[in-house]
């Protein structure tokens, strides 16, 4: 059984624990930001499921974009290693 693109992901910040990653979604028509940090994924903008067997990215959600940021991550000033990185891109640094 191969990994959903959020179990891709979550896996990548296990691996790389000084990454955080900013990722921009569209989840039927609604865009959604997701912040993943040491193999975990939660919400920016809208209640995240207390159940982990609930996926938060859905399979047909539409990956907008990917920024990688250092951790730990400062929303005031955060600093970003690549931004604006497509699904494509970030395949290649698995």
């Amino acid at each position: 059984m191969s990994l959903s693109k959020i179990q891709q992901l979550e896996q990548y910040t296990t691996k790389h624990r000084q990454e955080v990653l900013l990722i921009t979604v569209n989840i039927e028509g609604k865009e959604d930001q997701l912040m993943i940090f040491k193999g975990f994924s939660s919400s920016l903008m809208r209640p995240t499921e207390f159940n982990a067997d609930i996926p938060i990215l859905p399979e047909k959600a539409n990956i907008l974009a990917i920024d990688r940021l250092e951790s730990p991550y400062n929303p005031n000033t955060p600093n970003y290693i690549q931004k604006g990185l497509t699904w494509e891109q970030m395949e290649n640094l698995f």
